[in-house]
């Protein structure tokens, strides 16, 4: 097997981190790839800082600015990889992040999605915050229900493309947008991984998870679409629901130190 794997690197002002993201992916040890860079509609030097490479497995995409699920959405239409994966324009991709993944697929050929360890750390990328390592194998759509952390860290899985299986993001979300597009294409699909490194998670005052008002958002979206489209039986319903009030009044007591929002959030879910 010599699978082709595709790389989305959505960026929307991202010239102070873009580059180091992309040499990231040119140092890889796997070589057979292609990186679908989609510029949203950045107003400064982003593009600039992209020209500069030359490889000719960078391809490149500008769009008016729409987000960032409607620039993976754009990368994933244009893909032509059989397997895919995500790497952040401010994030750097460990030189055997392909090559780890893609071993676990070969081993394991029933295998749908592979993970890894992933790192966060300051946005000088030379603190480490935090380590993540997933813990779960198996089928993971229930894991994802309870937002259990034993599979679920972000943008991190690799994906086997099935030719009969559409892959879109919801563009109106910007917040847990990758664990409802997890969602809605792992149903009866196996989840495994690796305990190499796969991701070096760059943690900025402009990071989705430090943003706690959208990430509130994100979770109600995520809550309406799970309600709506996913027919689950109203116990996992409900603890879709805790989990969600439980990570928002943590994050607001804990982080952000605002007992009042932690408030309202408690009485925002009971009356979901």
């Amino acid at each position: 097997m010599n699978p082709f794997v595709s790389i989305v690197m959505p960026a929307y002002n991202a010239s102070d981190y873009i580059s180091d993201a992309i040499q990231s992916v040119i140092n890889q040890t796997f070589m057979n790839w292609e990186l679908l860079i989609v510029n949203d509609g950045s107003t400064d030097s982003t593009k600039n800082k992209i020209s500069y490479f030359k490889d000719k497995r960078l391809r490149y995409f500008f769009q008016k600015n729409k987000g960032v699920s409607a620039a993976r959405n754009l990368a994933l239409c244009k893909m032509k990889g059989n397997f895919f994966c995500f790497l952040d324009a401010d994030d750097i991709m460990p030189p055997d992040s392909l090559l780890s993944r893609i071993n676990i697929f070969k081993i394991k050929p029933d295998t749908s999605f592979v993970d890894g360890m992933v790192i966060s750390k300051d946005e000088k990328m030379r603190k480490t915050i935090r380590y993540f390592v997933p813990s779960f194998k198996g089928y993971p759509y229930n894991e994802l229900l309870k937002i259990s952390q034993k599979c679920l860290f972000g943008p991190s899985w690799m994906i086997k493309r099935e030719t009969d299986v559409t892959y879109l993001f919801n563009e109106r979300m910007t917040h847990a947008e990758d664990l409802c597009f997890y969602l809605s294409i792992s149903k009866g699909k196996k989840y495994d991984f690796t305990t190499d490194e796969v991701l070096h998670y760059r943690i900025t005052e402009f990071s989705a998870m430090s943003d706690f008002a959208g990430l509130e958002t994100g979770y109600i979206q995520l809550y309406d679409i799970v309600k709506a489209e996913h027919y689950i039986n109203w116990t996992k319903l409900v603890y879709l629901k805790y989990k969600i009030t439980r990570i928002m009044l943590l994050s607001y007591l804990f982080h952000k130190k605002s007992p009042f929002n932690a408030l309202r959030v408690f009485f925002r879910y009971i009356f979901l």
